[in-house]
């Protein structure tokens, strides 16, 4: 099994770990209503994927 000769240093652990950070999903605006949408999904605003209507959006009523 292979040992390592020499200790590896805090800077060069986390150095090498310093491109594994979470990134947030990239949003593009929605070509219907303007709301901002990720990529490749429905926009859940007005239900609306590449110019067609997917399902049909209920506003919500306030009291």
């Amino acid at each position: 099994m292979a040992v390592p000769k020499k200790k590896m240093s805090k800077s060069r652990s986390r150095m090498r770990r310093a491109h594994q950070a979470l990134a947030l999903p990239n949003r593009s605006p929605c070509s219907q209503c303007g709301a901002p949408r990720e990529s490749h999904r429905v926009c859940a605003e007005c239900g609306y994927y590449r110019g067609r209507q997917i399902f049909k959006v209920e506003k919500e009523q306030e009291a």
